[in-house]
């Protein structure tokens, strides 16, 4: 049996990396599953990145592109694409990111089990060398890995089955937003491991603290609004996961405990800007070093 699913991608000024993106999901190789489109939601984009995604859609007629004159925020990029996407099972992807050539048919492909509600792959920085961004950005994403082997925590490119009309358009963490929906819906997450997502951590220490102190503003939000809180604001599972790290990587000790006082802080920042200054930054910032994976 064949599973179709449509994709949306997400883009604001993605000029750098939209057409190796549409490139390797064009060359995805499938078997049990068929791509019926892909869709292109370009938000208040000034760079090319419209005029790349129309250009690549006269040669390839799945790719679909709708424009937003205004950002509104990922969340509401993501219920356009709902709208208009066409199959019962739905592929998030930001336009920054490179799946693998097995991506697509290893997170659709789970769906063959009428329970799974949704799917998300590893993702895996892009960083190199030996400087303490680096160090720092690699070490989140393999504690992103140690903690979804726990318990899935989806991100960066996710499936899911399309059992809503919308996500709310205020939520600045849209994929932990989806996964609340499918788990009131009785449905059950899976974290797939070998379906690799490559993406390009900050490189600066501006970026990487921004970036932070949104997620943690986003999962204050999610946590009152929606009822729903992702592994990641579980203790007990940060403490085991530290010290999978710690014993796996002794000599990196000093540099983890620089990182997770990094963390702390950027989350304190993220809890100030949602308890006392009231932001909601669902149309979020732009952290710039973390665009152009591929060259």
């Amino acid at each position: 049996m064949t599973i179709t699913c449509s994709i949306g991608v997400f883009a604001h000024n993605e000029a750098a990396n939209i057409r190796h993106l549409l490139e390797a999901l064009s060359s995805q190789r499938l078997e049990k599953v068929e791509i019926r489109e892909v869709i292109v939601v370009s938000s208040a984009s000034t760079d090319g990145t419209d005029e790349i995604v129309s250009e690549y859609a006269l040669s390839h007629p799945q790719v679909k592109l709708i424009t937003q004159a205004k950002r509104e925020g990922k969340s509401s990029a993501i219920n356009l694409f709902i709208a208009a996407a066409s199959s019962d099972v739905l592929v998030v992807i930001s336009g920054d990111v490179i799946p693998a050539a097995d991506t697509i048919e290893l997170l659709v492909s789970a769906f063959e089990d009428p329970k799974m509600g949704a799917t998300g792959g590893r993702p895996m920085p892009i960083n190199s060398g030996s400087s303490y961004m680096t160090y720092a950005v690699q070490l989140l994403w393999r504690l992103h890995h140690r903690m979804a082997l726990i318990s899935p925590k989806l991100g960066e490119m996710i499936a899911f089955r399309k059992v809503m009309d919308a996500i709310p358009k205020e939520s600045a963490v849209d994929e932990a937003s989806i996964e609340s929906m499918v788990r009131a819906k009785g449905l059950k997450l899976s974290y797939i491991p070998d379906a690799i997502i490559h993406n390009k951590g900050p490189e600066n220490l501006q970026d990487f603290i921004k970036q932070r102190r949104r997620i943690q503003n986003g999962h204050l939000w999610l946590k009152k609004y929606q009822n729903y809180s992702v592994i990641s604001q579980d203790k007990n599972t940060l403490f085991k996961i530290l010290w999978q790290e710690l014993c796996s990587r002794p000599q990196d000790t000093c540099r983890l405990v620089l990182v997770v006082a990094l963390e702390q802080y950027c989350r304190f920042l993220g809890s100030w800007d949602y308890y006392v200054k009231k932001k909601n930054p669902f149309a979020w910032e732009i952290a710039t070093s973390t665009k152009k994976i591929k060259d």
